[in-house]
């Protein structure tokens, strides 16, 4: 993850996903090497299942419960889901999870946020990918507003959270720092009034520095139409570093 500019540079690493099948004792290792070396931050997808071209199946492990043990087995570096689905738990339930590892973390967790795209890991689980972004935004106020002021009373159209309360809270007072990954427009509408920082992924910035300066000025714009001084919102950026003989990241239909 890449600052903004003006600001302290800071690098972090995501852990494989779909790359290959990768078990515990691997994950502890890569995550005790990349604070050892001082990386900054850890990230983890979150995601379920993906299908492949060639009719072939990867499913990453469940992020939560991987980021609950990876702030255990950790002390400095920052973690987070490169981001978490809201459609994948009931809002109240998530805020709960981030408040837990927040917990665990000593309020080490950023909680990225979206609003999910892979279609086949909603239908085999049960997930309506109808109105993704219209539950998302009934799911951003719940999580967001539990984290930050510990209670809401709510009744959407899509979700609940009827005189709920969220104790214990998380460690630090307003709850985790909150980011968004979407170059949407209408998820910029409806989080840069809130979010600490935004994220851009590889495959939309072409993997290319020339590619940010456009989606960096969409977010500017965005902020200040909706109130928000653009340099109080974190740019941070993914890049993908394909080493000698790696093949690239491959995400169900998309071949990067």
């Amino acid at each position: 993850m890449l600052a903004s500019t003006g600001r302290p540079l800071r690098v972090g690493l995501q852990l494989p996903e779909v790359e290959r099948e990768v078990r515990w004792p691997e994950y502890l290792a890569l995550a005790r090497r990349a604070e050892a070396l001082g990386y900054d931050t850890l990230w983890l997808g979150d995601h379920l299942l993906y299908r492949f071209a060639d009719g072939s199946t990867r499913g990453p492990w469940e992020a939560w419960t991987m980021l609950s043990a990876l702030a255990a087995v950790t002390s400095r570096i920052r973690l987070g889901p490169l981001v978490a689905a809201t459609a994948f738990h009931a809002p109240a339930m998530l805020a709960k999870m981030a408040a837990t590892v927040d917990e665990i973390s000593g309020g080490r967790l950023v909680l990225g946020l979206g609003a999910g795209w892979n279609e086949t890991e909603f239908r085999a689980f049960g997930f309506p990918f109808d109105h993704r972004i219209d539950r998302f935004e009934e799911a951003f106020t719940i999580v967001r507003t539990l984290l930050r002021d510990g209670a809401i009373d709510f009744d959407g159209r899509y979700f609940q959270a009827r005189d709920c309360e969220l104790v214990p809270g998380p460690v630090r007072q307003g709850g985790p720092p909150l980011m968004i990954g979407s170059r949407g427009e209408r998820m910029l509408r409806i989080t840069l009034p809130h979010i600490d920082a935004w994220n851009v992924w590889f495959s939309d910035s072409q993997n290319s520095p020339a590619g940010v300066p456009p989606l960096r000025d969409l977010v500017d714009r965005v902020c200040r139409e909706v109130g928000r001084d653009p340099a109080s919102v974190e740019r941070t950026v993914a890049v993908q570093v394909r080493l000698t003989g790696g093949t690239g990241r491959f995400q169900g239909d998309f071949a990067p």
